[in-house]
C-alpha cells in the first residue's frame, strides 16, 4: 500500500516539475522550414509599382550609427567607410515621413587614427533613393539627402578654413526625414507597449530568458520550433521588400545555416546590455566590448569556420510587446 501510494505522489510530482521547467517549449506559429515559402508567398502581394528605398552613407574620420524610425539600420566602426545598396523598406511600416537619424563618434583606437574627440576634417554624407522593385539594379531617383554642417573660422596664419561644426566634441548626432509612399500598411510597431515604463530589472529578465531559449533552440537544433518564432518578423520583411520565390529561398537558406554548418558554435550568453529602441517600444541584447568588430553587435552569436578562417555570425532580435500582451515577440 505504501509503495503505491509513494508512486502516485511521485505521478503528481514530476509532472508539476516538468511545468516548472524555464525550458518548456511554446508554440507560437504554424510556420516551419518546410512550409516557410508557401506561407510567404500567400501572404505577399505585388503591385504595378514596388518601391524600394535604399540608403547610401560616406563616413570620413568617425565611427557611426545610422537609425530608421528609432531603429539601427547601419553600425559601422571603421574610420572612413562607404555603403551603398542597403534596402531600408523593413523599417518602413507605412507611407508617410520617415525619420533618419545618425550618431558620429571619435575614430578612437582605429586603424589609421586615434582621435579622442571628432576631427575637423570629420563628416558624414546619407542620400535616400527610390527605385523600382522590377528593376532593383537600375540607378533610383534621389528623395533626400544629408551633409554634416561646416563653418568658416580663421586658422593661427589668418587664413580662411573649414571645419565640422562639431569639431573637438565626442559626440554628434542629427535627424532627417523623408517622404515615403509604400503599398502596404503594417500596425505592429503602433500597438506595441512602451517599454520605458516597464520595470527595467522585470523587462531584462524577460528578454534575457528569451534569449535563452533561443540559444536552446539553436544549440538543440529545433528547427521548427525555432521557425514558429519568426511569422510576424518574415511577413512583414518579406512583404516590404516583395520578394519572389528565389529571394524567400535565400532567405530560408540563410536561416538553415544555423543549422546546417558544421562546427557552428553558439557562444555562451554573456556581457551585453539591454537597449531600447523604436521610441522605447523595441529591445535588444547587445554586446560591451571594445573591439570594433564585437562592439554593440547581437548578444546571441556564433563561431564556424568553413575553411576560410574563423568567422563570426550575429542573430540580431528586435523584440516588442504588443499591447494587452505579455510575450515579447520577434518584430525585426
Amino acid at each position: 500500500m505504501k509503495n503505491t501510494i509513494l508512486i502516485l505522489a511521485l505521478l503528481f510530482i514530476l509532472p508539476s516539475c516538468k511545468e516548472n521547467n524555464n525550458t518548456k517549449q511554446i508554440k507560437m506559429s504554424d510556420l516551419t522550414s518546410k512550409n516557410f515559402i508557401e506561407t510567404m508567398q500567400k501572404t505577399i502581394k505585388h503591385y504595378d509599382y514596388e518601391p524600394i528605398y535604399y540608403l547610401t552613407y560616406e563616413q570620413n574620420i568617425c565611427y557611426s550609427e545610422i537609425l530608421i524610425n528609432d531603429i539601427p539600420v547601419n553600425k559601422n566602426y571603421k574610420e572612413i567607410a562607404y555603403g551603398d545598396g542597403n534596402s531600408i523598406n523593413d523599417y518602413i511600416f507605412k507611407s508617410g515621413i520617415q525619420k533618419v537619424t545618425f550618431r558620429l563618434y571619435p575614430a578612437a583606437k582605429g586603424k589609421d587614427f586615434d582621435y579622442h574627440t571628432l576631427n575637423e576634417e570629420t563628416d558624414m554624407k546619407i542620400v535616400i533613393s527610390e527605385s523600382d522593385n522590377i528593376d532593383r539594379n537600375k540607378k533610383g531617383k534621389e528623395i533626400a539627402s544629408y551633409l554634416t554642417p561646416t563653418i568658416n573660422k580663421l586658422d593661427q596664419y589668418g587664413n580662411s578654413i573649414t571645419q565640422f561644426i562639431a569639431t573637438g566634441k565626442t559626440y554628434y548626432e542629427a535627424s532627417f526625414t523623408f517622404e515615403a509612399k509604400v503599398p502596404y500598411k503594417f500596425n505592429s510597431l503602433d500597438k506595441g507597449q512602451d517599454l520605458r515604463k516597464w520595470n527595467q530589472e522585470k523587462l531584462q529578465k524577460k528578454v534575457v530568458d528569451f534569449y535563452k531559449n533561443q540559444l536552446m533552440l539553436l544549440n538543440e537544433k529545433k528547427i521548427e520550433e525555432y521557425f514558429s518564432y519568426l511569422e510576424l518578423k518574415e511577413k512583414e520583411t518579406c512583404q516590404s521588400l516583395f520578394y519572389n520565390r528565389k529571394e524567400l529561398q535565400e532567405v530560408l537558406d540563410s536561416y538553415l545555416e544555423s543549422f546546417t554548418i558544421p562546427n557552428y558554435e553558439f557562444q555562451p550568453l554573456e556581457n551585453y546590455k539591454l537597449k531600447l529602441y523604436g521610441d522605447g517600444k523595441i529591445v535588444c541584447l547587445e554586446l560591451i566590448s571594445s573591439d570594433p568588430k564585437m562592439k554593440d553587435k547581437s548578444a546571441l552569436w556564433a563561431k564556424f569556420d568553413e575553411g576560410d578562417g574563423m568567422m563570426a555570425d550575429f542573430l540580431q532580435y528586435y523584440l516588442y510587446i504588443p499591447e494587452g500582451e505579455d510575450e515579447l515577440v520577434i518584430l525585426r
